[in-house]
């Protein structure tokens, strides 16, 4: 295993490169990998996170993190300038006054295997999975994924395991569809899900788990047939939060560096009335 004080950045970005290809980021992402820092310096701690925000940059120079890790990207909408009067701009200023180096992998992370999409999976305890739209290249890439629960059981006990077996938020885990239906194969899709919904309609799947569900969208979907999957909502930071273990115990392993997993809730919604 490498010295973590010889391991520099270049060969982290190197590791997660090779875990979780770029070419396997959608063609419209933008702001996936270095953000920030010197390929050149040593990285001896990385804290990884959901996201790049003022809790997260702040949580990393107090842990004396040499990189932060996240999925979603710092730039990921075109900036004119990144000024520490801007809100970019401070956090920008704020890692590398820290001396600490921004990285993200975002849906090369949610395509490839034993990335977001894998890990919520596994988190909801599916197996025998396979992606729900496959990448071209490569059948056991793409985008979500579809498995197999252990045990048959309702979408309202369903519904009540993935709440608990998530990171807590204040919205849970809300369900759309028929609370006694018998729920056994599952479809999941960290972040985002909403265009696989048609998809996943012709999957032989009884409940689909993602994020970010509109109302119309779900009460159209729900309403559209009873071979259709219930819904699942969860906090989108929740449904991407169970790799970040995943990818630390990767960076630890290969790497030999500190990983630490940042269990401070940036999920927008901070309180329910």
């Amino acid at each position: 295993m490498p010295d973590p004080r010889t391991v520099t950045l270049a060969e982290v970005r190197a590791t997660l490169d090779a875990a979780y290809p770029p070419a396997l980021a959608e063609d419209w992402d933008t702001g996936i990998g270095l953000t920030c820092g010197d390929p050149a310096q040593p990285v001896g701690t990385v804290l990884l996170a959901v996201d790049v925000d003022p809790v997260t940059v702040d949580e990393a120079v107090e842990v004396g993190a040499d990189l932060l890790l996240t999925h979603h990207p710092l730039l990921f909408r075109p900036v004119q300038s990144v000024a520490a009067d801007t809100a970019k701009g401070r956090l920008i200023h704020r890692l590398i006054r820290g001396g600490v180096a921004h990285l993200a992998a975002h849906t090369n992370a949610d395509r490839a295997a034993g990335g977001v999409n894998d890990a919520l999976a596994a988190a909801l305890g599916l197996t025998d999975t396979r992606p729900v739209a496959p990448a071209d290249a490569d059948p056991a890439l793409g985008l979500g994924r579809i498995g197999t629960l252990a045990a048959p059981t309702t979408a309202r006990a369903f519904a009540a395991a993935i709440a608990a077996a998530l990171p807590a938020t204040v919205t849970g885990a809300r369900l759309a569809g028929d609370p006694d239906r018998r729920i056994r194969r599952v479809a999941v899709c960290g972040g985002s899900g909403g265009s696989l919904l048609s998809t996943v309609s012709g999957a032989g799947v009884d409940a689909f788990v993602t994020s970010d569900l509109g109302h119309h969208v779900a009460q159209e979907y729900v309403s559209g047939g009873d071979d259709r999957p219930v819904l699942v909502d969860v906090a989108h930071w929740a449904g991407e939060w169970p790799w970040l273990p995943v990818a630390a115990a990767l960076l630890e392993r290969e790497l030999g560096v500190r990983a630490v997993v940042s269990e401070r809730r940036t999920d927008p919604w901070t309180a329910r009335a």
